[in-house]
């Protein structure tokens, strides 16, 4: 399950050198490593017997869920809020999932 969310901190963490690249935008560029290096912060702490790795990721899943879907709302275009929304929602499922079990 760690892989998962490796992968999913990897995405975020281009996602947001690539919307600075792209469009200029420092927001995402400091959004993007954030949420990158708590997600990554996060899958290192599974392993661990405290909850804390479970609670960053349902956490970050959450808000970055909130934060693309209000994108998403505002803008009316999939690429890239409607992905990133999507990868954002199977993410806040898996941590929920894993925060649930304990697992």
């Amino acid at each position: 399950m760690a892989t998962a969310f490796v992968i999913y901190g990897v995405l975020m963490f281009l996602g947001g050198i690539f919307g600075f690249v792209k469009a200029g935008s420092k927001a995402s560029l400091i959004m993007g490593i954030i949420s990158g290096i708590l997600i990554f912060a996060g899958a290192a702490l599974l392993g661990s017997a405290y909850t804390t790795g479970r609670a960053i990721l349902t956490f970050t899943s959450f808000i970055l869920s909130g934060v693309f879907g209000i994108r998403l709302f505002k803008t009316r275009k999939f690429m890239p809020s409607g992905m990133l929304l999507a990868l954002s929602l199977i993410a806040s499922f898996l941590a929920v999932q894993l925060f649930v079990s304990g697992g």
